[in-house]
């Protein structure tokens, strides 16, 4: 059975990334660890657009959970890609961040992704809450 991503209706962040000749496989077409790169860098631009970053979203840094992804449709050299973020599903520690990747040539829908992110504190190597400032970006 495939992996089903429920995405959220409202996506409060956008970011276009070209696809890169080095992102391409030997399938001629955009390769899955790329995702996660592109994944990376448009969640570096989500925080960013907050005035945040992963290593300080408001008295905390993020530690990746997990992650999944669901491949739609083929991209290939020189595409547009426009990748949708938002945060969401909040519990005490922990929050998801899903990602939509559209065509911007077409508005094809290329992959839908999630990222499961946990609240850690580097120094002393431990979980900690999400910043209710954090979370109130997103109620």
């Amino acid at each position: 059975m495939r992996i089903k991503l429920d995405l959220p209706q409202i996506f409060p962040f956008q970011t276009t990334i070209e696809v890169r000749i080095d992102d391409i496989n030997y399938g001629n077409h955009l390769s899955n660890d790329s995702y996660l790169k592109y994944m990376h860098e448009a969640r570096m631009r989500f925080f960013n657009h907050f005035g945040l970053s992963e290593m300080d979203i408001g008295g905390a840094s993020v530690i990746m959970g997990d992650t999944a992804i669901v491949y739609k449709a083929e991209c290939f050299y020189g595409d547009k890609l426009s990748i949708a973020v938002a945060a969401t599903d909040f519990s005490s520690r922990s929050f998801n961040l899903y990602y939509r990747f559209l065509k911007q040539k077409d508005t094809i829908l290329v992959a839908e992704a999630k990222t499961g992110m946990v609240c850690f504190d580097y120094q002393n190597r431990k979980t900690v809450a999400v910043p209710e400032s954090f979370k109130s970006l997103f109620a």
